[in-house]
């Protein structure tokens, strides 16, 4: 495991950095970098390619592999199989478009990806048939299924994943000891679980994937282990080769004549993994333009597929791209792409913002390079999510038919293979397992699924037992092209505030409660009348408009929704400054009468109204006629730990709200009230337990 400067993790089980690439740490006896190369290419050696004659020319089209991991397990419905003609609580508020591919239709939160539906196979009947993330992602990832019992704890028997036998059985020509890396983190559940499925099991940790550890996003992103650090020159390097060289001259026959020229050759390229500087420089991001590193997105999903297109582009054979936690995620109801609360919300403001503008740069990126034609780029994650939507707006856990996407080297793009029911629940064709999955991914790389592998005693193992999927391989192109629809405005670029309009700047204008509408920014009510909320280019007015009178239930609310809320400490403040004709008039009426109070809430049901919303914390405060003053409440909201999650629920928001404390009708004499000039949300993540990593 590799880590980055800024953010240090130590990995356990694996070898560091020091046992892994520093020269100074190989030894001239043991396994060191030379070995486990050499296994590389005696297991390489032993794989036939009976699939070349089976199914042509697709056997080894791809060079190399880009695997996009969803992990959470992304809405069918939501992505590539909409179910227009469900019932809503079925199909969702969200409508399908047209693609590249006649009559193949996507759901409008993919604009993009629409555009290259020519370029992608489709898989609509994928099954494991369990609604476990682990054990029905174990079975995607290692083409074997888990069991009995749960595969959340991981063991040295289980079965190797799908990289590490890429890494024994088509090791990369240009970097061998970099054939397979995995960015940007570890496979994680809710709580730091670190399921099965993500190791090289039973092959032991030399087959470990190089696992590179940080946040391409980060500014002072670097790896660590492929520089010379210290008093390490290339000289005094130079000197431990001749002297390794030496010692094994000297050492007998320990090895046999074609083990040493192995050795010598492969540690020439341990050397020169470190000296040449290849390595380090496909991980130097600061080397693109930051036009497209802006295209790609300036967050860590973006940037690790950037950093994958220049790792394949120097000769990685697989990077696997695992969809990252957020700050404070770690024991909600709806992280990354598990989506059990606000999965409309979710995917419309945060996952597919991320997902389709990265992926629509990544597909574009590989092909302007010529890399599409050489490269297979897979879209997946561990299972899909339930047909019905649920009481706080998700989709909860559903392994009985999901999708996935191929693209590139050997890829038959505008096909669609399988179909699901009509409400999106069952496959109506046969369904397409995970062994089916992995053998297709052999396949395309050149490795024979229908062979064997060895592991550490020298016993055979099936590679898989599934077949290559037929339906989706093909080296032609698609030609008959349709206009896509969609529109990217719906779906724009990430956005990474939490609150929308904070100085409130814009023409937006402020939106009713009720009836619920899906447009985001300030709510308001009420809107009319002598008593109301009013925007205006100096700020937001609440009070009095005209004389009038005011009864003991009447209130005005402002409020906006959290957008993407995590579990952490958050504050929210304003700027405000009371407002009549005098101080006289203000204290009289607004000080005498009204009590004014800031308020964190969650939401009661989908409807989203914050007049009906659960208050969470609030706090009174009071202004002054004439006077800027910011008012801040504080609250933790989140999980402690002991594998509670908190309730995002149908969403927490910030609210202001204005109401009469006092008994008895109150008359006002005219345009009283408070101004708020400003708003601001404050942030801080529930900081994640490293302590739990893979062991």
């Amino acid at each position: 495991m590799h880590s980055t400067r800024h953010r240090d993790i130590h990995w356990p089980h694996l070898p560091t950095r020091r046992e892994a690439l520093c020269v100074g740490g190989l030894t001239t006896i043991g396994l060191g970098l030379p070995d486990l190369l050499g296994r590389q290419e005696q297991a390489q050696a032993a794989a036939p390619n009976l699939l070349s004659r089976e199914l042509g020319a697709t056997f080894g089209r791809a060079k190399n592999c880009i695997f996009l991991w969803l992990q959470g397990g992304p809405p069918q419905h939501e992505t590539f199989d909409p179910k227009p003609e469900a019932p809503v609580d079925i199909r969702g508020p969200f409508k399908p478009i047209a693609t590249t591919v006649p009559g193949t239709h996507f759901c409008e939160l993919l604009p993009r990806t629409a555009r290259h539906a020519h370029e992608l196979a489709v898989i609509r009947s994928l099954s494991t048939r369990d609604d476990n993330h682990d054990v029905s992602g174990y079975w995607l990832l290692t083409g074997y299924p888990y069991g009995p019992g749960s595969a959340r704890q991981i063991k040295p028997t289980d079965w190797p994943y799908f990289g590490s036998l890429v890494k024994m059985l088509r090791p990369s020509e240009k970097m061998p000891a970099l054939t397979s890396v995995w960015l940007p983190d570890v496979m994680r559940l809710n709580d730091n679980v670190t399921p099965a499925g993500q190791t090289a099991g039973f092959l032991g940790k030399q087959w470990e994937p190089e696992r590179i550890i940080g946040d391409p996003a980060h500014p002072e992103y670097h790896i660590e282990g492929f520089d010379l650090r210290g008093d390490l020159s290339r000289e005094r390097l130079a000197q431990r080769q001749q002297l390794l060289g030496h010692l094994d001259g000297t050492s007998g026959n320990w090895r046999s004549a074609e083990a040493t020229q192995t050795w010598n050759r492969l540690s020439a390229q341990a050397f020169d993994l470190i000296t040449s500087g290849a390595a380090r420089a496909a991980f130097d991001l600061s080397k693109e333009p930051d036009r497209l590193r802006d295209r790609y997105g300036r967050y860590t999903w973006g940037q690790s597929c950037l950093l994958a297109r220049r790792l394949i582009e120097a000769g990685v054979r697989l990077v696997h791209v695992n969809w990252p936690r957020e700050p404070g995620d770690s024991a909600v109801d709806n992280p990354m792409w598990d989506t059990h609360a606000q999965n409309a919300d979710r995917s419309q403001d945060f996952l597919c913002p991320m997902f389709d503008v990265t992926f629509d740069a990544l597909m574009t990126d590989l092909r302007e390079r010529g890399l599409l034609s050489e490269t297979l780029v897979v879209v997946v994650g561990e299972f899909g999510r339930t047909p019905r939507i649920n009481p706080v707006g998700g989709r909860d856990h559903w392994g009985h038919v999901f999708c996935a996407a191929f693209a590139g080297a050997g890829i038959r793009g505008g096909s669609v293979v399988g179909s699901s029911d009509k409400n999106g629940a069952y496959p109506t064709t046969e369904p397409i397992t995970g062994s089916d999955f992995t053998a297709t991914i052999f396949h395309l790389l050149g490795i024979d699924p229908h062979g064997m592998f060895y592991d550490k005693a020298n016993r055979p193992h099936p590679i898989t037992k599934g077949e290559p999927i037929a339906g989706i391989l093909g080296t032609s192109s698609f030609t008959d092209l349709a206009n896509p629809g969609g529109d990217i405005n719906f779906v724009p670029p990430y956005d990474g505030r939490q609150l929308v309009e904070t100085r409130f700047d814009s023409p937006q204008p402020l939106i009713p409660c009720h009836p619920s509408l899906r447009e985001k920014g300030w709510r308001a009510d009420p809107l009319s009348g002598p008593w109301q909320v009013q925007k205006d280019e100096r700020g937001i007015f609440i009070g009095s408009v005209a004389s009038g009178e005011l009864s003991a239930k009447l209130a005005a609310v402002l409020a906006q929704e959290i957008r993407n809320a995590r579990g952490g400490d958050y504050t929210f403040s304003i700027e405000v400054t009371g407002e009549a004709a005098s101080t006289e008039e203000f204290e009289k009426f607004v000080t005498a009468h009204l009590e004014c109070r800031l308020a964190l809430v969650r939401f009661r049901d989908t409807k989203k109204d914050p007049r009906e919303a659960i208050i969470l914390g609030s706090e009174i405060f009071k202004p002054t006629f004439g006077k800027k003053q910011v008012f801040s409440i504080h609250r933790f909201l989140g999980s402690r730990g002991g594998g509670n999650n908190f309730p995002i629920g149908n969403g927490l928001g910030v609210l202001v709200r204005i109401e009469k404390a006092s008994s008895g009708i109150c008359r006002f004499p005219g345009r009283v009230g408070l101004r708020i000039h400003s708003v601001e949300l404050n942030f801080s993540p529930v900081p994640r337990d490293e302590m739990n990593d893979i062991n």
